[in-house]
């Protein structure tokens, strides 16, 4: 059987690769998924053989907590409380380091300083006060040195134990130096005082807190991102349905719904359950689950499914799933099993704590027996020990990390790329698979007009006709075409009529036009043959006709945005693979695949088809990042080692997601990739300077030059090599603020300097306020490369903007009535 557990104390890789390790120890265990990102797993065991009470046991005697999902839960909070309470030691911490840091330090620089803390006298008030400041930055961050001491008791030793380590020695220093000045002062050497007061390493022991807790507050925000879609995919599922029961239609709780009845769905409703058409017809957006951008007609005998939404027409059907066996419940159940079994990534720092933290316990031991066995006091030997200790205090390696992700992800930020989590930022830059959803990933997501064929009328008068006639029609082609003609004067239509699985009728100055598929024009009598040729480019044709002859087509496709195919290009140099998934029929799927140089293209794939691909990949040892932007991709997102959303896309994709791109470019997927892969190098080389501090430090510290050249590094050097070491890998860090992609699309400057070169053309910036997402630049962009003489290039850079070349004298008024008109506000014009 498999059962859930929710898992207390976890901070890391290596402690849940250690919970894994003790729960897979037992007999009857099958199967161990442990989720640090949600602080639960999975275990797949024989109930003959073991136990739940046996896998929480071994959990416990592991040194962490768990109980059962569902029940009383010992675990800390939820994540809301989590963040909180990161943020409330964070400003505690800080609140009590600052004074600290002033006392301790504050003379060496000038800092105009309170007499009671000054001079030898005054050296007990000097170092009693900063032990005071310490204390409540030590109480709130006790859990370092619980689960820290609790691991190296159980001998996996963690980061914690690092902090505990480094943080504990340079306090316990700090506190022995108290007595000592205690003593010399009541012994009257106020020479010993006053050196003592020197070697006072609170604010060491405070700073280390500090920066740590900094970055679990970091980790915390991300974690509390992510935890969310699964709660959103819940509430996505109607809560009410109307069912006819006694012969009267009555609205009941979806929960109350048996296979079997019989429930009505009206214009504009969400359809509450699966099942299939008993009466009448009706047209549904299905994008929710299939990501098809294009509403499916339904008509008797055709299966609808819970989630999607009626647009226009009213029917019955036969529920044939509820509960746990409808489509939505399975994306939910997926989502939550990819999430469980994404395995967490070990960050090097952790891989080395095991070896690190003892080899330094060691060490500091060592160096106090052999100075002991060498005839130095007691206190000699404790100094040299400490030394130790304090120069190989984690502060650098616990920093070589998240610095690097914090500077990387802000990075990240400016070029509108949100990424989640520093696990998603680290595993991109292993990628070698990447799988892309195609409707609003690849494509616009929205159907448009891209043929107008006219037969016996001119362009714009079959224009004028099919919008006319199409504006009082609830389906998107219409809306394509009304697009199309928005600047077209239309005409006043009578005796509209819609005709179940045909099309529109309405009669215009006189004439009837019909507006329709192939089928309405051979029904009536319409002599026209059809043309296959859009259905094999992946289009939809609606043909028109005005008193029984016709009069022309016009197509509609959900077209490719204008960067996929460089963006795809400059994957496939990377040495990446391109896998396109779609819930499309075939013939769209291979026409776009020849279009774009993707690897591979799978059409009419289900939401559980997209995560068995994925999932596929994995197994075939493919590290994959799935792009996507619709609910059906959430499992593909969540199962995948990277999941990256779509702006654009719904609010579930980019919940399941670890990166998410504002901008919805896919070029913006390469410089993730990029930035992923500049931020990885800058760790290890991160790791590898503070393990070189501490791998020099530590024989200094431990007295190999005293013998040689009597140098002694008292605890304080030994503190400022340490924080020598932390300022050197913060700097290297902060160089990722200058990472720049290498991507092959020019930057809007570049492209307004080529414009300005060319001869007799003016170029203009238009900076526009009000664009979201790539379907307002597209319209923005059509519009003003609609007006003769200009050519636009519509972006999100700066703000929103629009750089246009003029080939004729168009003035600033017209530009800005343009965008104005297609409901945008201009900013400015340059």
């Amino acid at each position: 059987m498999k059962e859930k557990f929710d898992v207390t104390g976890m901070t890391c890789s290596a402690c849940s690769a250690h919970v894994e390790k003790s729960v897979s120890k037992l007999k009857g265990v099958n199967s161990v998924n442990v989720n640090l990102l949600r602080n639960n797993m999975q275990v797949d065991f024989d109930e003959n053989t073991v136990t739940v009470t046996d896998i929480i046991n071994a959990v416990k005697e592991g040194g962490y907590g768990a109980a059962v999902a569902g029940e009383k839960e010992i675990k800390d909070t939820k994540t809301n409380d989590e963040i909180s309470s990161v943020k409330f030691r964070l400003i505690v911490s800080i609140a009590c380091l600052v004074p600290l840091m002033y006392i301790s330090m504050g003379h060496m620089w000038g800092f105009p300083f309170l007499g009671i803390f000054h001079g030898s006298e005054n050296a007990v008030t000097f170092a009693f006060t900063q032990l005071l400041l310490t204390l409540p930055i030590i109480y709130v961050n006790r859990k370092y040195f619980i689960n820290g001491f609790k691991t190296l008791i159980h001998r996996a030793p963690n980061m914690d134990a690092l902090i505990a380590i480094g943080s504990g020695a340079a306090f316990v220093h700090g506190v022995v130096t108290l007595y000592l000045i205690g003593y010399a002062l009541g012994h009257g050497n106020m020479d010993a005082a006053h050196s003592h007061m020197m070697d006072l390493y609170f604010e060491s022991s405070a700073t280390i807190l500090t920066l740590i807790t900094v970055g679990k507050f970091l980790e915390a925000r991300a974690k509390g991102k992510t935890s969310q879609a699964i709660e959103k995919l819940v509430d996505l599922t109607p809560k009410t349905a109307s069912v006819i029961r006694d012969g009267k239609e009555t609205v009941v709780s979806v929960e109350d719904v048996r296979v079997g009845e019989i429930v009505v769905v009206k214009a504009g409703q969400a359809v509450p359950l699966d099942g299939r058409v008993t009466e009448g017809n009706g047209t549904v957006d299905e994008s929710a689950i299939t990501g098809e951008s294009i509403a499916v007609e339904k008509n008797v005998g055709d299966s609808v499914t819970g989630a999607t939404i009626c647009k226009s027409g009213y029917f019955k059907f036969e529920v044939e799933k509820v509960g746990e066996d409808t489509t939505l419940s399975q994306i939910i159940r997926l989502v939550e099993e990819a999430s469980s079994s994404k395995a967490p990534i070990s960050k090097l720092a952790d891989k080395v704590a095991g070896i690190f933290v003892p080899a330094v316990i060691s060490i500091a031991a060592v160096t106090v027996i052999v100075w002991l066995i060498l005839g130095y006091g007691i206190s000699f030997a404790l100094s040299m020990g400490i030394s130790v200790l304090v120069i190989s205090c984690p502060c650098a390696l616990g920093l070589a990390t998240p610095t690097a992700i914090m500077v990387g992800t802000g990075r990240g930020a400016q070029y509108g790329i949100l990424i989640k989590s520093a696990e998603s930022l680290e595993t991109a830059h292993k990628i070698d698979t990447v799988v892309l959803d195609k409707t609003g990933t690849i494509t616009e997501g929205r159907p448009s007009v891209t043929d107008v064929c006219p037969v016996s009328v001119s362009e714009k008068e079959l224009l004028i006709l099919a919008a006319s006639v199409e504006v009082k029609s609830e389906h998107p082609l219409a809306k394509a075409i009304l697009e199309k003609a928005e600047e077209l004067s239309l005409k006043n239509v009578t005796d509209f009529n819609q005709i179940e699985g045909q099309g529109v009728k309405g009669v215009i100055d006189g004439k009837t036009i019909l507006a329709g598929n192939y089928r309405m024009m051979k029904e009536n009598g319409i002599e026209t043959a059809e043309d296959t040729r859009f259905a094999s480019e992946g289009k939809t044709a609606l043909y028109f006709a005005a008193d029984n002859k016709f009069i022309g087509i016009i197509a509609a496709a959900d077209t490719i945005k204008k960067d996929s195919k460089q963006a795809i290009e400059d994957m496939r140099k990377m040495g990446l693979d391109i896998i396109m998934l779609t819930g499309d029929n075939k013939i769209t799927a291979e026409a776009i695949k020849n279009q774009i140089s993707v690897t591979k293209a799978i059409a009419e794939v289900l939401p559980a088809d997209k995560e068995a691909e994925v999932r596929k990949l994995q197994n075939e040892g493919h590290r994959v990042a799935m792009v996507g932007d619709g609910i059906n991709d959430a499992p593909a997102l969540t199962r995948a080692d990277v999941g990256i959303a779509i702006g654009a896309g719904t609010d579930i994709a980019i919940e399941s997601a670890d990166i998410v791109l504002v901008k919805s470019g896919l070029q913006d997927v390469v410089t993730a990739i990029e930035l992923s892969r500049a931020t990885i190098k800058n760790i290890k080389e991160n790791l590898f300077w503070a393990f070189f501090y501490n791998v020099l430090g530590i024989p200094i510290a431990a007295g190999v030059l005293y013998g040689i050249a009597g140098l002694k590094l008292n605890p304080m050097i030994a503190a400022l090599a340490m924080s020598f070491s932390s300022v050197f890998v913060v700097s290297n860090a902060l160089r990722l603020r200058f990472f720049k992609p290498k991507r092959s699309d020019a930057p809007v400057e570049k492209i307004k300097e080529n414009k300005i070169k060319e001869e007799n053309k003016m170029t203009k910036t238009i900076r526009i306020n009000g664009m979201m997402c790539s379907h307002c630049t597209g319209r923005v962009s059509d519009a003003l490369n609609a007006i003769d003489g200009v050519t636009a290039e519509v972006t999100l850079d700066n703000g929103g903007q629009a750089v246009v070349t003029l080939n004729k004298d168009v003035s600033n008024e017209t530009l800005t009535k343009t965008v104005t008109d297609a409901g945008y506000e201009v900013v400015g014009i340059e």
